[in-house]
């Protein structure tokens, strides 16, 4: 058996053996944890009214339909395409805030192991 062998052999053992969790990788986790229901949200909540918003200014310059019925109708989507996305930042914010109250502590405590202050 040569060397190289051997070293695939170890690396094919260290993908079947437990991998340990350093304290790191728990705080990266916990962290993205607090933030991803947030960032999730205000993606969907954006690209949904900025789609509505789009849809009312195609009706409002008249590429789906002419007349004044489909401008109005433009007009109408359009206001509440824009009144989703500038709810969208606060409800992002509030979100925010949420998930990093519900982890805070786990996170903190984490934090304080790693620099050695615990």
């Amino acid at each position: 058996m040569n060397d190289l062998d051997k070293v695939y052999a170890e690396s094919v053992a260290k993908d079947y053996m437990p991998k340990e969790t350093n304290k790191v990788r728990q705080l990266k986790k916990l962290d993205e944890r607090a933030k991803l229901p947030a960032f999730i949200s205000a993606m969907t909540l954006g690209i949904i009214g900025t789609l509505i918003f789009g849809t009312g200014m195609c009706f409002g310059l008249g590429v789906f339909g002419t007349g004044v019925i489909f401008m109005v109708i433009g007009v109408l989507l359009g206001i509440v395409g824009a009144a989703i996305c500038i709810t969208n930042y606060p409800l992002y914010k509030k979100l925010l805030k949420k998930g990093k109250e519900k982890y805070a502590f786990e996170i903190l405590e984490l934090a304080k192991e790693i620099t050695g202050e615990a």
